[in-house]
């Protein structure tokens, strides 16, 4: 197991660049030495949905993918992040099925939280329901059939293939140590909370991040892995000031504002806003562009106006590339009002210029920049997968073989520029997190200066010709 280094993580599906993990390795060792010096590997578990966040078990690998020892080899040259669905579970693992054949009787029975014990009279009120931050239109809960043929609702909120965990149960927090314990001692150097906002509820509230048990529960967490010289990384996709509010307590955080911040920069040719957030920005994050979901609008709320965001959401369908409204909404089972599906590179108009200095920006900005595979590719919307799938998501998510990704180093100039300037980050001491980020900006004219002690680099920028040099 590696530490965590201040190197380019990458993004990827344990089947996205290749078919397995082996594949995978592979391609690192051949094209990208020097680039990356960590990956967060997808859910690589056994799953029954949501490409791996519905997770059967954790102790394992999907034998589709490979196994254990194809994560510890590559655990050997890169830092590795691993998800752990600490919000739910997937109602096909054996936890949820031994109470679905038992009910009362099973070990498990308190395992996930049962409406008839959680609400006072066995269902939400209509004012309790409303104040629930939802991502459904309705309660949410999943209406389990047990084998005796009676009925019960339980808690569940993504979808059904994924059952959420009752954090007041014994059984549900011994799971817990159970499987952080197994992936710090399987090559894991920071493990990634997903949905951890969800994960305490309490009637009556919003159900989302409550303090202070949501505190309580990441200290726990963090007692648990730092024994094994491992990290946690809460994802929450919310307002700035909760990511903040973590990292004042020392923790790792995402900086999920950056990519719609930078687009409206590229978008307007006017960089204030992106300055501003470049200024509070902490040393201790992981910065991003793209990831496996779409690009977050949620996360920029109070950074720019309202009208700024509805603008610059106009502008990824105006300028961007093959990206349609429609590709947001029910017809290709995406309800998300907090996110646009569509590639990085085509939210730029599949514009090298723009896109390669959309990534000189990530990475002179604070903390250490995550590259999702598509985005390190520069990939343009996959609209086959998408329309093969009806899912909006899948437009982001396409499958690179070998043979492409040879032919992309081969004919693509963005791809190898990408690659160069993933090095030039690596290795330029002046990207030191103990170092300084200063910001100027003068116009379309923007500055960002890195520096730590003698070693200075500047990226000099236009934001409106997307033109730049870096001294």
């Amino acid at each position: 197991m590696n530490k965590i280094k201040n190197e380019i993580m990458l993004i990827t599906y344990a089947d996205s660049l290749g078919k397995n993990l082996k594949d995978l390795k592979e391609i690192l060792d051949e094209y990208y030495v020097g680039a990356i010096g960590g990956v967060h590997i997808l859910p690589f578990f056994p799953s029954s949905g949501d490409r791996g966040f519905a997770p059967i078990r954790y102790d394992v690998v999907d034998e589709a993918f490979g196994n254990i020892e194809d994560v510890k080899e590559m655990s050997k040259s890169e830092y590795l992040m691993y998800d752990f669905m600490v919000n739910h579970i997937s109602r096909k693992s054996d936890f949820f099925k031994d109470f679905q054949e038992k009910k009362d009787e099973s070990k498990y029975k308190d395992f996930f939280i049962r409406y008839k014990d959680f609400w006072e009279n066995g269902e939400p009120t209509e004012e309790q329901v409303d104040a629930i931050y939802k991502r459904k239109p309705r309660a949410p809960y999943y209406e389990v059939e047990f084998k005796d043929g009676s009925k019960e609702k339980i808690w569940c909120t993504f979808a059904e293939e994924q059952i959420d965990l009752n954090m007041d149960s014994k059984v549900v927090r011994q799971f817990i140590k159970d499987t952080l314990i197994s992936m710090c001692r399987n090559g894991a150097s920071i493990i990634r909370l997903d949905a951890f906002a969800y994960a305490i509820k309490k009637a009556g509230t919003s159900c989302f991040f409550i303090e202070p048990e949501m505190w309580e529960l990441l200290y726990e967490i963090q007692d648990i892995v730092k024994e094994y010289g491992v990290d946690i990384l809460p994802e929450i996709h919310e307002h700035y000031t909760i990511q903040h509010k973590i990292a004042e307590k020392g923790f790792w955080i995402y900086d999920f504002a950056l990519p719609v911040l930078v687009l409206n920069a590229l978008y307007s040719g006017k960089g204030d806003n992106l300055k501003r957030w470049l200024d509070m920005s902490p040393m201790k994050q992981f910065t991003t562009l793209d990831t496996h979901d779409g690009i977050g609008i949620v996360d920029v709320k109070d950074l720019i106006s309202d009208e700024e965001i509805e603008e610059t959401k106009e502008a990824m369908f105006t300028k961007g590339a093959n990206v349609k409204k429609i590709y947001n909404t029910e017809a290709y089972n995406n309800l998300d009002i907090y996110q646009i599906n569509c590639t990085y590179y085509s939210a730029l108009g599949n514009n090298d210029k723009a896109y390669l200095l959309a990534r000189a920006i990530q990475f002179f900005a604070p903390g250490i920049p995550q590259v999702y595979y598509v985005g390190m590719l520069a990939g343009e919307n996959d609209i086959e997968l998408m329309e093969l799938t009806k899912n909006g998501r899948d437009i982001n998510r396409h499958y690179y073989t070998k043979k492409e990704i040879k032919e992309n180093f081969k004919n693509r100039k963005i791809v190898n520029d990408i690659r160069n300037l993933m090095i030039f980050r690596n290795t330029n001491p002046a990207f030191s997190l103990d170092g300084e980020c200063i910001t100027k900006v003068d116009g379309s004219k923007l500055t960002i200066t890195r520096k730590y002690g003698e070693h200075i680099v500047i990226l000099r920028a236009d934001l409106k010709t997307h033109e730049f040099i870096i001294e």
